[in-house]
């Protein structure tokens, strides 16, 4: 009676497994991929278009953009270079000297050079004015800042501080030959002769110097040379306040 029941379990055995491996290997739908396939193809595609109108499109506006950042920086440079240059004179205006004198001490510090400051003060400029007009003044200016230009290096640099109050760097000068060369300065402004209003005018200058080397500071070399300046116009006193010769 036993053997039967054996039977009878085995046969159930062997259905499960044959079921099991059945659902296993049960075969893929084919036909669903296949109708897949040409959509998958079709979004690729207009991807690829989609993306090469993109670079199509992109070219000419990053080649735009470079060109507005280039006259961008060419503009801000110009704005730099205004903001340091005495727009009637040309020439640095006191932030750009004090900018090339911090630059120079650098230097001069980095490699033991050495060099001279020269502030020069036109002597009879505000008489000019108030005789003759701004206009008048103006044209004194322009004729000592050429005179100043002419008389220095190209490695030198001249600039205004303000009003009647000009500098000059000079490199690689003793302390003789930096004095020296504030007595030609002033004398080649004295020399200068202008005409206003059928008058001969002269205008003068007063300079003074102070030495530039490793240990010096540019705030102070600047007062220094003021001082110096002020002393020189004090001995220039006796010289009338504005000589007018008619013509």
């Amino acid at each position: 009676m036993k053997k039967p029941k054996r039977a009878t379990a085995a046969k159930a055995k062997k259905g499960r497994k044959t079921s099991g491996s059945r659902t296993k290997t049960a075969p893929k739908r084919p036909a669903a991929a296949a109708r897949r396939a040409p959509a998958a193809r079709a979004a690729k595609e207009t991807s690829k278009e989609a993306s090469k109108k993109t670079k199509d499109i992109s070219k000419p506006t990053i080649r735009g953009l470079r060109t507005k950042l280039t006259q961008a920086l060419r503009r801000v440079a110009e704005l730099e270079a205004a903001a340091d240059t005495d727009f009637l004179l040309d020439i640095p205006n006191r932030r750009g000297f004090e900018r090339e004198l911090q630059r120079a001490i650098a230097y001069m510090k980095r490699y033991r050079a050495s060099g001279a400051l020269i502030v020069l003060d036109v002597d009879r400029l505000k008489p000019i004015n108030d005789s003759f007009g701004h206009g008048a003044g103006d044209e004194v200016l322009k004729a000592i800042a050429a005179t100043l230009t002419r008389q220095i290096r190209a490695s030198d640099v001249v600039g205004r501080l303000g009003g009647d109050e000009f500098a000059l760097l000079l490199w690689n000068l003793s302390e003789t030959d930096a004095k020296a060369k504030a007595v030609i300065f002033e004398q080649a402004i004295d020399d200068l002769s202008f005409t206003f209003r059928g008058q001969h005018v002269t205008a003068g200058a007063s300079a003074g110097v102070a030495l530039l080397g490793a240990q010096s500071d540019a705030v102070r070399a600047l007062e220094e040379a003021d001082a110096a300046m002020y002393v020189r116009k004090a001995h220039r006193r006796h010289e009338p306040r504005i000589r007018l010769v008619s013509s």
